[in-house]
């Protein structure tokens, strides 16, 4: 139970970082390529560490052994949003957290081109591998202390329980 009340705040965190800092960079990004400044610029590196962050953040939520909430809220927001944009443009633009400035600029862009569908749909793909939902063993983990029993043939790779 506490390692999904962690994944929800992981949900939360990775939902800010979408919107904030993805929305960001994409903006200013977007605003490098109109002025026709480099990439090289403060400016630009800036932006372009804001999406890097929040990539990497995103990355290694998918991989990490963390809940699979922490990946399956934050996706399904997304891409309850976008069918939203589907139906009503003006409802999902209405709805949107932040209404001006860079952030709801950038956001904007990413929700009419389909990223936002996009990440929702990697983001919900952890919620259907079961080894997910359940908790790690120690074993799994590789902090077996007390068995002294190595069954295993050298030179073999630990299992993962990932698919199973």
């Amino acid at each position: 139970m506490l390692r999904h009340l962690i994944g929800l705040g992981l949900a939360i965190s990775l939902a800010a970082a979408i919107v904030f800092g993805g929305g960001w960079g994409v903006t200013k990004m977007t605003t490098l390529a109109a002025q026709g400044t480099s990439l090289t610029s403060v400016t630009g590196l800036s932006a372009l560490g804001a999406l890097l962050l929040t990539g990497l953040f995103l990355g290694i939520l998918l991989v990490a052994p963390v809940s699979p909430v922490s990946t399956t809220l934050p996706g399904l927001a997304l891409l309850g949003w976008t069918g939203l944009f589907a139906m009503s443009t003006q409802l999902a633009t209405r709805v949107m957290p932040l209404r001006t400035g860079p952030v709801a600029a950038g956001l904007h862009l990413l929700l009419v081109n389909g990223v936002l569908a996009l990440l929702g749909i990697v983001l919900i793909c952890p919620a259907f591998v079961p080894s997910r939902w359940r908790p790690a063993s120690e074993a799994d983990l590789g902090l077996d202390r007390g068995s002294g029993d190595d069954d295993e043939a050298p030179g073999l790779p630990t299992p993962t329980r990932l698919l199973s």
